[in-house]
């Protein structure tokens, strides 16, 4: 692999350079949504016994201390609990928000990876072709020694320029299932905890 990385050139360093960078987003991404999950059925069963045993403001401790989307659109709900139901669904849809734009971070930066590693690799294979010509024009002659560093060049370039892309696609598609999940369950829980809101406040 290191033989095959050295013959792609000079393109090949920039191609590695998004790999670590892409990568790098890559362990970020994980680590947030991996931490941004929780039970939430558990966890609505606990903020809703907190409520009805020791009112909202245990609740609202109890959600302060998990992390996740669920919890933060809990603490946002709680906190506007005695100004009515409009505010509470108010501040519930604004937490969301906020989560969503959260879960989503640096999502950009995965796509940018994508996309300029390949070209890249294309840019490689051109400069290869560019000096495969080159080659031939300076010996005058077209035989396949002539040319083959200049094409071995420019099919490396663009195959490690696809095989980054491709990583960081896999990653990315992996990223976008678990974040529809958490936005799925968020939205689920937000109806949850606002009708059981409206219910406790009428008691």
């Amino acid at each position: 692999m290191v033989y095959y990385f050295l013959e792609g050139g000079a393109f090949m360093w920039p191609i590695l350079l998004t790999l670590v960078f892409g990568l790098g987003f890559v362990l970020e991404r994980a680590y947030s949504l991996m931490m941004s999950g929780v039970n939430s059925d558990n966890f609505f069963e606990a903020v809703t016994t907190s409520i009805n045993e020791s009112g909202a403001e245990a609740a609202k401790e109890i959600c302060s201390k998990t992390n996740g989307p669920v919890a933060a659109i809990f603490h946002a709900g709680l906190s506007k609990i005695d100004k009515g139901h409009i505010e509470t669904e108010k501040a519930i849809q604004n937490a969301g928000g906020i989560e969503m734009a959260f879960l989503e971070k640096n999502m950009i930066w995965l796509n940018a990876v994508i996309t300029i590693s390949p070209m890249l690799g294309f840019t490689g294979t051109v400069v290869g072709m560019i000096a495969a010509f080159d080659a031939i024009k300076a010996a005058n002659d077209i035989s396949p020694a002539v040319v083959a560093g200049g094409i071995s060049q420019a099919l490396l370039t663009t195959a490690f320029g696809l095989i980054v892309a491709m990583i960081i696609q896999t990653f990315q598609n992996v990223f976008v299932a678990r974040i529809d999940k958490l936005v799925l369950d968020m939205e689920e829980q937000s109806i949850k905890i606002l009708d059981f809101l409206q219910d406790f406040n009428k008691k």
